[in-house]
């Protein structure tokens, strides 16, 4: 059918319809058309470009054989209390069939406090892990080989002396640096952009970063030094196109710094990761990750000059959307769950987190942690949709959607050059106003009932109070300050003070790569505290401020 013929059918149908839907007008307000032609895909801005998996620009998936080959990676998000606790956890999710791990730290960790500090008070163990010394990384991976698995680390400001850890708990297992496989979090820029558990000012914190991927890419080759997360701008209210555009402009600016710190762009590149976002609209989710594979492969090949293809692979590990959990009716975060389980397996997910449905009431109990495993592990073997690589590609919404939402990241990204880049437009608060008016949007929306959310504005019920959630012991605080005092009376307290002073003063000297001092201070069993204490004297700390 010719352009002109179908433009003609495409206006006689749109009149059937909207007298047709004049009955409802609720449904008058949904952002997407009612129908996609070929129309919507030909001669556009950004004309779709498919090509085939494994290939660039990777719309398709950036593996050839994708699931046909092995599954994503089923890799549970968990920790709690004590390390001794968690460990446990992580022995249940082995044995139930996680692939990997992923830790959750608490908040006095994440901001590298140790859990005797005053500030830690009532913290301890809440939100993830209290891990305060080598020592509580060896029981957290007790029993566990760390030459097998594979972990990820959910921190940020302090990534460099939680890898330092890791190294050296692998190192007592007779595991070398070069077998270990994971991913630290380590993307310090969305902390001062929508999460906030920062440290260090912007220029010390990417000295940091970049000496992981230096001391990283000589020493732990299969390690992902960073995972460039845009799951938190989306839990913080960002659009879809904002998630990946302003998560790419970060991945720019860490990829100019490591450049800038003389690194080869081949040499780093390729162990870079992203972190996205599961949401509610299956559809625009996997043009989300379709879009995004496509931005960051130009990126890399036409703004960077990366020759390696692995430099122009966007990979990516996936959380389904903790914000669109609801308190309310909570066996209905099932079937959100396993909704955005769908979506990140069409989307092309290389790893994949599934939140468990009491969440938005407290930590996860085992019972619900097995349902949301389970839900991976059916998406997987009995839904069918790992079976074709890339199986809504064609379809004239995805496509169109895919090309919208390039459009936009983009613009965006356009946007963010022209304020001189992510830390730059970070500092002047472009990013976070861009992030805020959209929660601000999205809230009116919830609100007004433009948007309906099953069971908190329609369909409400009354509900029973929801039973044998789970609960931190306050008493694990104490518990955890004990450990800490008998730990610090066995230690050689000589060797942790020179090695303290030699990572101060190596703080000082800006050509120093900074990974080998703080992993010899981590085999003196200094604390975490300690360490970030030095880096915070010598470094300062940074202040929010936000001027529009």
């Amino acid at each position: 059918m010719s352009n002109e013929n179908l433009k003609a059918k495409l206006a006689e149908f749109d009149a059937k319809v909207e007298k047709a839907t004049a009955k409802f007008p609720e449904r008058k307000n949904v952002p997407a058309k009612r129908i996609y032609t070929p129309l919507d895909i030909e001669n556009t801005e950004y004309e779709s470009e498919i090509g085939f998996p494994g290939s660039y620009p990777f719309t398709r998936g950036v593996q050839p054989t994708m699931y046909r080959g092995r599954f994503w990676t089923m890799r549970m998000y968990a920790g709690f209390s004590t390390a001794e606790e968690s460990n446990k956890r992580y022995r249940y999710l082995i044995e139930s069939g996680a692939t990997g791990l992923s830790c959750a730290f608490d908040l006095p960790t994440q901001i590298g406090y140790d859990s005797d500090d005053d500030i830690s008070t009532g913290e301890v163990g809440k939100v993830g892990v209290a891990i305060d010394s080598l020592a509580d990384m060896e029981v957290l991976f007790d029993k566990i080989d760390l030459g097998k698995v594979s972990t990820s680390m959910t921190i940020n400001a302090p990534a460099s002396v939680l890898l330092a850890m890791y190294i050296a708990v692998a190192e007592k297992q007779g595991v070398s640096a070069d077998q270990l496989k994971g991913t630290i979090q380590n993307d310090i820029l969305k902390e001062y952009a929508a999460r906030g558990t920062y440290i260090f000012p912007p220029k010390p914190s990417m000295r940091l970063i970049t000496n992981i991927f230096e001391f990283c890419s000589k020493n732990v080759p299969n390690w992902n030094t960073i995972s460039i997360s845009g799951y938190h701008i989306r839990e913080a209210g960002s659009t879809a196109s904002q998630e990946i555009a302003f998560t790419i402009a970060d991945g720019i600016a860490y990829a100019e710094a490591a450049i800038k710190a003389g690194l080869d762009v081949d040499a780093f590149a390729g162990r870079l990761s992203f972190f996205w976002n599961a949401h509610n609209n299956v559809l625009e989710e996997v043009a989300k990750f379709r879009a995004s594979r496509r931005v960051w492969a130009k990126v890399m090949k036409e703004r960077f000059g990366a020759k390696n293809p692995k430099s122009w692979m966007l990979r990516v590990h996936t959380q389904t959307a903790g914000s669109m959990l609801t308190a309310q009716q909570p066996n209905n975060n099932i079937v959100r769950v396993a909704l955005q389980t769908a979506a990140a397996v069409m989307g092309g997910t290389q790893s994949l987190h599934t939140n468990s449905k009491d969440e938005a009431l407290a930590l996860p109990t085992e019972e619900s942690v097995m349902i949301a495993l389970r839900t991976q592990q059916i998406v997987a073997y009995e839904s069918g949709l790992a079976d074709v690589i890339d199986p809504l590609a064609g379809s004239y919404y995805v496509e169109a959607l895919t090309n919208k939402i390039e459009k936009e990241a983009w613009e965006y990204i356009k946007k963010i050059d022209e304020v001189g880049g992510a830390v730059a437009a970070i500092e002047k608060g472009y990013i976070q106003k861009e992030i805020q008016d959209s929660a601000y949007q999205w809230q009116m929306d919830v609100e007004s009932g433009a948007k309906v959310i099953v069971g908190v504005n329609k369909f409400q019920m009354e509900e029973k109070p929801v039973e044998g959630l789970l609960r931190v012991d306050a008493a694990v605080g104490e518990g955890q300050k004990q450990k800490l005092i008998a730990m610090k009376a066995k230690r050689d307290n000589v060797a942790v003070k020179a090695s303290l002073d030699s990572l101060e003063k190596a703080c000082q000297d800006e050509q120093e790569n900074l990974m080998p001092y703080i992993l010899t201070a981590v085999k003196t069993y200094a604390t975490l505290g300690e360490i970030c204490g030095v880096m915070r004297k010598v470094f300062g700390e940074y202040e929010a401020h936000v001027s529009l």
